[in-house]
């Protein structure tokens, strides 16, 4: 009869293996204008940083949770933790910039026509390059304090200052740096799920102007047809309900950790941690139009050419 923790381990195991291979598919589909030396769109700037930074979340959290859920203990030292959970918090608040930066520009698509957004939008490639940069710089030096905090698994030690991950143990913070961890961390997050929540309502307000206007169409007897603007629009609001969801779940798990060590909760928040960069990468992949009409290629080429491996010997017996 098979464990429940082997069970455990072969779920993280699926979940990190198809996510990776999800973001990868579109880190490849996405970087495809850099090598044939056409210009990439700024959408595809931001989908591609989205992807790459999601596959460090999948790699960070699901890597040790699987090595763990499978029975090994003390795979890390001290460095070992500092150094995963340090690159999983930075590549996940890399991707909440990502979300609200990518639902911000989409806003900008959206909005009128002026001059000040035409000029912005003319910018954007540049501006995202620059904001990436920012991005990276910022979260690196906030994230620094959880390289003093982190610290290798306490296995049969009882330290009260301490609270047990498994495979990891954090120490418990001083009022002052509880103080400085709210400013420098909760409040950035913060702002960009209030920019993220501000920019789902505007879009949601876009998709209902189009669905009346498709509902008019669609009384005069003409055929309505999804702009790819709209498909767009859809997808993004989707991908920011999914993350603030997902991150908001989690977020009340981990308040309920801080009172107490259970496997089953930090098990589960390593499995919300990872259903965003897990999911998100197939959405888009479903959602962008060029994977379906490259498959459609592939499979003729497929028949073409299968019916041309089947036709050669016929020729080559006529002759």
């Amino acid at each position: 009869m098979i464990s429940k923790d082997i069970v455990l381990g072969l779920f993280f195991l699926f979940q990190t293996g198809l996510g990776v291979l999800g973001n990868s598919f579109l880190l490849g589909l996405y970087t495809i204008p850099i090598f044939t030396g056409t210009r990439m769109r700024p959408i595809n700037m931001l989908l591609t940083h989205l992807a790459f930074v999601n596959n460090l979340v999948l790699l960070s959290k699901g890597i040790p949770h699987t090595m763990s859920a499978l029975g090994l203990t003390n795979f890390l030292d001290d460095v070992g933790c500092k150094l995963i959970f340090y690159f999983h918090k930075v590549a996940r608040d890399l991707s909440l910039c990502t979300t609200c930066l990518l639902s911000s520009f989409q806003v900008i698509t959206l909005s009128p026509g002026n001059f000040w957004w035409a000029k912005l939008k003319a910018k954007s490639s540049k501006c995202i390059a620059r904001l990436f940069l920012l991005f990276w710089t910022f979260h690196l030096l906030r994230n620094g304090m959880n390289l003093a905090l982190m610290k290798g698994p306490l296995g049969n030690k009882n330290i009260t200052e301490e609270q047990d991950y498994i495979y990891c143990a954090v120490l418990f913070p001083t009022s002052l740096i509880i103080a400085v961890h709210i400013l420098i961390v909760f409040l950035p997050d913060l702002l960009c799920i209030g920019i993220m929540l501000g920019a789902s309502g505007y879009m949601v307000f876009f998709l209902y102007r189009h669905h009346q206007r498709v509902q008019y169409i669609h009384s005069n007897s003409l055929t309505p047809n999804i702009s790819p603007k709209t498909r767009v629009t859809q997808t993004i609001l989707l991908l920011v309900i999914l993350f603030v969801s997902f991150n908001s779940l989690n977020s009340i798990l981990m308040l309920c950790i801080q009172n107490g060590r259970c496997s089953w909760q930090i098990h589960t928040s390593a499995f919300l941690a990872s259903c965003f960069p897990a999911c998100s990468s197939f959405i888009l992949i479903v959602s962008d139009s060029r994977v379906y009409n490259n498959f459609l290629a592939l499979r003729e080429k497929m028949i073409q050419l299968r019916c041309n491996l089947g036709n050669s010997p016929k020729t080559h017996q006529n002759d």
